[in-house]
């Protein structure tokens, strides 16, 4: 009699774990229909130097100045006048790529990133491409999600390189005299340009393509700033444009090692605008394939009032028209 109660226990184990089984492979095969996705980030973040003048030019780079108080020739272009660089700009840079780990490049040199735009009188920025002024380096920091089972956690991000570079102007819209002026001339839409900023010395930290989540690139963001304000290399008042963010992102299969096409946010000026735009771009990205859409290739903005992403612009259109001949 014993023996026949355990037997029927033992029977009614195995009968439970093949149940178990089947659906455990059922939700497999699922998974399989379905694949679960990754998101892919990578940042580049602009960091705005600390020094009492422009990167090639001897203009105040006091935050808060009168309209166009912080200009110099060279800063308005004007034909004739030559750059000389400011030491305290490249020392800041040294100094932020020790403390980053990072090689510094015995040689290193500028170069011309033709584009135009209003706030940019040379038609170009000068900036470092090709030879930097350093490479490889590495920061680590901590990650804290609540809503994981692993609350904290450490990571690493890659640093690509350090580049000096100078900052573009502001342009300023002016819907108020606009409106007064198209009364008068139809076709005259106005907007004013601020060229104090027009210059100022720039740190671009380009970071790889390692993180997988806004409270990643969120945390990132947070070491680095106590890193740069411990150097006095930079304020980094995001409120005041001293640190503005470009995020890079894209989904891939989960486990796969082949990067998916990218978008590009750009100007993100809080932490908390990194973190809500970085995952609202990952699930935007995931719903647009699964729907059998394409992603890639365009720049976003972040509007934080609506807590979307909005399309800028088209990068490879963009690049398409500029290369035409004319």
């Amino acid at each position: 009699m014993i023996g026949r109660i355990i037997f029927s226990r033992h029977r009614m184990r195995l009968n439970s774990f093949h149940a178990n089984s089947v659906n455990r492979s059922s939700s497999s095969s699922r998974s399989l229909g379905k694949p679960e996705w990754e998101g892919v980030v990578g940042l580049e973040v602009h960091a705005q130097i600390s020094s009492a003048s422009k990167l090639f030019s001897g203009s105040g780079t006091n935050f808060g100045s009168p309209i166009n108080s912080n200009v110099s020739l060279f800063d308005a272009a004007i034909p004739g006048t030559l750059p000389v660089l400011n030491r305290r700009c490249v020392e800041a840079g040294v100094l932020t790529a020790l403390a980053l780990s990072c090689e510094l490049n015995s040689h290193s040199f500028f170069d011309r990133k033709h584009y135009f735009y209003a706030d940019l009188p040379a038609g170009y920025q000068i900036t470092q491409q090709r030879k930097p002024l350093a490479v490889n380096g590495d920061l680590s920091f901590e990650v804290f999600t609540p809503e994981s089972e692993e609350k904290i956690y450490s990571k690493k991000s890659h640093v690509i390189q350090i580049q000096l570079e100078q900052d573009s102007g502001k342009s300023i819209h002016d819907p108020v005299n606009s409106n007064l002026s198209i009364h008068y001339y139809p076709s005259s839409l106005r907007s004013l340009v601020d060229l104090n900023r027009a210059g100022l010395g720039l740190m671009e930290i380009v970071f790889a393509p390692d993180l997988s989540s806004g409270e990643e690139a969120a945390a990132l963001i947070k070491e680095l700033s106590l890193i740069l304000q411990c150097l006095k290399t930079c304020s980094c008042r995001m409120e005041e444009g001293a640190l503005r963010v470009d995020a890079n992102v894209s989904v891939r299969p989960r486990g796969s090692e082949i990067l998916g096409s990218r978008t590009e946010i750009k100007n993100l000026g809080s932490i908390r605008s990194v973190a809500q735009a970085v995952n609202y771009e990952i699930k935007r990205q995931v719903e647009t394939i699964e729907q059998g859409g394409k992603v890639g290739g365009d720049t976003r903005s972040w509007d934080s009032d609506l807590k979307v992403t909005v399309a800028m612009r088209d990068k490879e259109i963009h690049q398409v028209r500029t290369n035409q001949p004319a």
